[in-house]
């Protein structure tokens, strides 16, 4: 039986350097790793997110009723639209990247500056979208009331329809107290600012409408409704989907172990629902958004390089296809975050 003799010599030639596995380069094969690692960590954040979202089903905000803004469109309810015109322009922006490398295969430097300038303009408008939702989501639009036991209670009529709290709050009733500032705290502390309205001026409006009703952040749909079954007076106010709304005594009732008023949503509080729901759009969104910039700024030396011939030069174009590995990368991403944080 014979055996395998390994020689030095041989050894020599798998390890003396020049061998590029896959045929790719060294610097493709290193993006690769970068994508896969990075893909591991978006991956555990999406996996926190999906099993503290299940853990807390009930309470869980509906996207629907959370990313309704459009730009130039105040007052319209438009849930979702601009989210998805957000995804449409990145997704885009991976099509011109892919024009572009395929342009510099082909020695092309015209259309490889004219498709990366296109992926950088894309790229500048979805970071900025973002920077536009963050701040309607940290602004809010209708507010709440946070409850003793942690619970938010919203506002609705008789048909459902939610109603902001500078609709019916009664603003003589003067405020409980003024915002802590260093200048008139002990020891120089200071607060955030508070909100425009107090418990009692909202306690005291919803006394003065007997239309208004409040409805949980417990979502009323027909895995649900056993857990709140006798609390809804109103059969005709069951609707899927729907947060539960209380009848006019319940709700009284409930307005009574008020504690603060809730306006938007930060790491403490969250007027749409669960606060985790909040803890985590601002850091898995916050994370992505952070990789589109960088992407953005790599996009911007390597466009300003095409336009000065340095790949000319170099006779290739391969930093342009090591970066458009790192858009795409950063586009399909989203593409998972948009499925399990705005669609399912």
């Amino acid at each position: 039986m014979g055996s395998t003799v390994t020689t030095a010599n041989t050894v020599g030639k798998t390890w003396d350097g020049g061998n590029e596995p896959l045929g790719a380069s060294y610097g493709k094969l290193m993006m690769w790793f970068f994508i896969v690692s990075d893909a591991l960590t978006f991956s555990g954040f999406l996996a926190a997110y999906g099993f503290s979202r299940f853990k807390f089903i009930e309470t869980w905000p509906l996207a629907d009723e959370v990313f309704t803004h459009f730009p130039f469109a105040h007052g319209v309810s438009m849930p979702m639209y601009y989210v998805a015109l957000m995804t449409f322009i990145l997704i885009g922006s991976s099509v011109t990247m892919v024009l572009a490398v395929d342009a510099g295969h082909n020695m092309n430097k015209g259309k490889v500056a004219f498709y990366m300038f296109l992926t950088i303009i894309g790229g500048l408008i979805f970071v900025g979208s973002q920077a536009w939702e963050w701040k309607n989501f940290i602004q809010g639009e209708y507010g709440a009331i946070e409850t003793k036991g942690g619970s938010i209670l919203q506002f609705v009529d008789a048909k459902g329809k939610r109603v902001a709290l500078e609709e019916f709050a009664d603003t003589s009733i003067p405020k409980e107290r003024e915002q802590l500032t260093r200048g008139k705290g002990k020891w120089f502390m200071e607060e955030g600012s508070l909100p425009t309205y107090s418990v009692e001026q909202v306690q005291a409006g919803f006394k003065s409408h007997p239309d208004l009703l409040i409805r949980t952040e417990v979502i009323n749909d027909p895995e649900t409704l056993e857990t709140a079954k006798g609390l809804n007076e109103d059969k005709s106010l069951n609707r899927p989907k729907h947060k539960f709304v209380l009848s006019r005594a319940e709700s009284e009732k409930r307005l009574a172990d008020a504690t603060m008023v809730v306006e938007g949503a930060n790491l403490q509080h969250n007027e749409y629902g669960s606060k985790l729901f909040a803890d985590f759009f601002f850091f898995i969104t916050g994370f992505h958004g952070f990789h589109v910039f960088s992407g953005v700024i790599i996009n911007i030396i390597i466009f300003i390089n095409v336009l000065l011939g340095t790949y000319e030069k170099r006779r290739t174009y391969e930093m342009v296809e090591k970066v458009g590995l790192y858009w795409h990368f950063v586009d399909l991403v989203w593409v998972f975050v948009f499925t399990f944080f705005y669609l399912v």
